[in-house]
């Protein structure tokens, strides 16, 4: 019969592609400092070839699998496009730099850690990105908290943890976007199921931050000349007026009435653009002619920034289409392996040899949990994490009557968080890089990092939380 295997897949031939993608991601990433496309590509020409010679398929169900697994992710993509045009249009008509601005002036040097947490918070759940964050506010955070005396551990974990809560929880993160396409369900279903591990996990933190804040009491000034010069330029590049926050507040509002994710997205889009031609056309020069042409600037290659103070510069240019076209590339070209192990018998043989030991709800997930922080060890990258132990145990979380939101949640409170928590992982080279604190340093801080994968675990066992897919049926998405 055509399409039928072979031999089954062992579990020494299912590790084959597997071991080689991991040593081929960590020498491109960790040695050479490259991105994970080509080590994927080759990680699927391995899992092809295992296929095609070793189990015998033939190469219409091998193709089939790899089309099959990219299908899965096209929601997603489309969201990654708007949220592309979505994060130019916003900063450029002056949302994104007014949640900044707003977000700086609520500094004070009592409460230093929690606001540096909640602010980092605020702008990477405006930007959808931990990296932006930390780079530029978190970055000038580390300096205020220098001048104060604050241990810089201590300020590099409330910049971490504001920084991860905003990019786990905001619907323009492209970790945020896969993590649901990846488990099968829709992205607000998702991310409303997370509240409940993340808004505790930073009620916990916000208030350890607050007792370090009164045993380590700071001193001296959060006005130091880098803020100053931050707030300064802000207000001198846009127009910053309240009106500004019409657009989150009728994504918001769009989500509340649980409208599906890319309509809601794009009246971000059109509110934005709006509010461009309304409030930045001055910024923009040359008139309403000029304002439309930045639009549509902002839309396809993102905003850049040229105020000449380099920290507002680089929060400020990024966005577009064309910006999210290398996350979309890696998005299919890891489902394409994915895709091929699972049609292959292998991804589902991994799965079985490990759910072996996962006999409950809390085991599996615990499971879960443990595999994506695996892949974070092994593989360097957030992506992998989320991508392979997501497609491992997906038919797992079916078989068991779990709605998926269960399995996109943990991925994202395991892979997501722990990412930046591993020294020659991605996240956690560029976030001890950015900030200037070793990974170590900062990792007895990162308070939101370290609770959330430990409180989706406690929910596993205790079945608090735990949805089963009949009731949630419609917001389920099919393979």
């Amino acid at each position: 019969m055509p399409g039928k295997r072979k031999p089954e897949p062992t579990l020494v031939i299912s590790l084959i592609p597997v071991v080689i993608l991991i040593a081929a991601l960590f020498f491109t990433i960790a040695i050479l400092d490259g991105s994970g496309h080509i080590p994927l590509i080759l990680g699927s020409v391995v899992a092809a070839c295992i296929s095609g010679f070793v189990l015998g398929m033939p190469w219409k169900v091998i193709e089939r699998g790899m089309t099959q697994g990219i299908a899965t992710a096209l929601p997603a993509i489309l969201i990654l496009v708007v949220v592309g045009l979505l994060i130019g249009i916003w900063i450029a008509s002056g949302v994104v730099p007014i949640m900044i601005y707003y977000g700086l002036k609520i500094l004070a040097p009592g409460y230093f850690l929690v606001a540096t947490c909640l602010i980092c918070a605020l702008i990477s759940l405006a930007t959808g990105s931990s990296w932006s964050t930390a780079a530029t506010v978190g970055l000038a955070m580390m300096g205020v908290g220098q001048a104060l005396g604050i241990n810089a551990g201590m300020t590099a974990g409330a910049i971490i943890s504001g920084s991860y809560f905003g990019d786990k929880m905001s619907p323009l993160s492209d970790t945020t976007n896969l993590a649901p396409a990846v488990a099968g369900t829709q992205l607000f279903t998702h991310i409303r199921h997370m509240v409940y591990t993340t808004l505790p996990a930073l009620v916990i933190a916000l208030i350890l931050f607050t007792i370090l804040g009164f045993v380590i009491p700071a001193t001296g000034s959060v006005e130091t000349p880098e803020y100053l010069l931050m707030l300064d330029t802000l207000e001198a590049a846009f127009n910053l007026t309240p009106w500004l926050l019409l657009a989150p507040a009728a994504v918001l509002l769009l989500v509340w009435q649980k409208t599906p994710a890319l309509p809601a997205l794009v009246v971000g889009v059109i509110v934005g653009a709006i509010l461009l031609l309304l409030f930045q056309g001055g910024a923009a020069g040359n008139g309403p002619g000029g304002s439309i042409g930045r639009m549509i600037s902002a839309l396809y290659s993102g905003y850049e920034s040229n105020t000449g103070v380099a920290t507002v510069d680089q929060l400020l240019t990024r966005g577009g289409l064309i910006s999210m076209l290398d996350t979309i590339a890696l998005i299919i070209v890891a489902l394409a392996f994915g895709g091929i192990m699972e049609a292959s018998g292998m991804l589902e043989c991994l799965a079985e040899n490990i759910l072996k030991m996962a006999k409950s709800t809390g085991s599996l997930i615990t499971a879960t949990i443990i595999s994506c922080f695996g892949m974070n060890v092994l593989a360097s990258d957030q992506y992998l994490a989320i991508i392979v132990p997501g497609r491992m145990y997906r038919n797992a979380y079916f078989k068991r009557g779990l709605h998926p939101k269960n399995l996109s949640r943990a991925l994202e409170d395991s892979a997501t968080l722990t990412s930046p928590l591993i020294p020659w992982n991605t996240c956690g080279a560029y976030m001890s890089g950015v900030l200037g604190v070793s990974c170590f340093t900062y990792l007895p801080f990162a308070f939101l990092n370290l609770l959330s994968p430990f409180i989706s675990i406690f929910y596993g066992f205790t079945g608090i939380t735990i949805q089963k897919i009949e009731d949630d049926p419609e917001s389920v998405v099919e393979a």
